[in-house]
């Protein structure tokens, strides 16, 4: 975790055992995103956040976007990343990965033909990083959930 936290000065929190769980109410009926749906006061149930985003507390850290080459993922500036270190990564994967003092948030593309590794942006203002073998590079954790202010 160390060698992130220097990359970063700062900006990237760890997430540690919680201490008590702050439970949010779920509603029981869903929102719509068309049409309007009646209003419904029923409570479901509470929700545990930690327990519902953060499988792996001590490989879990938060880390703020800059820039805008995620925006087609909706990954916007400023927008708050959950990254977990110990979740495996396949190719599709949106990660956090390293290339020498540098860290970065991409689509990880390996091709399955020739073992190449690609760092998509999703923004058609970037290119794509073709990561080589002589470059220091590192995938240091999947992202699991992006969140933004409204």
């Amino acid at each position: 975790m160390k060698e992130i936290e220097k990359f970063v000065s700062g900006r990237v929190f760890r997430v540690d055992e919680p201490s008590g769980a702050f439970l949010v109410p779920l509603v029981l009926s869903r929102v719509s995103a068309g049409f309007p749906s009646p209003a419904e006061d029923h409570i479901e149930t509470a929700i545990d956040l930690n327990r519902e985003l953060i499988r792996h507390p001590s490989a879990t850290f938060f880390m703020r976007v800059a820039g805008d080459s995620m925006i087609g993922a909706g990954i916007l500036p400023n927008s708050t990343l959950i990254v977990d270190r110990m979740v495996e990564t396949r190719s599709g994967d949106i990660v956090i990965a390293r290339i020498g003092d540098e860290l970065c948030v991409k689509e990880l593309f390996i091709n399955e033909t020739d073992g190449s590794i690609l760092l998509l942006p999703k923004n058609d203002k970037y290119r794509p990083i073709e990561i080589t073998e002589d470059m220091d590079f590192e995938v240091c954790g999947k992202v699991i959930v992006s969140f933004n202010r409204h």
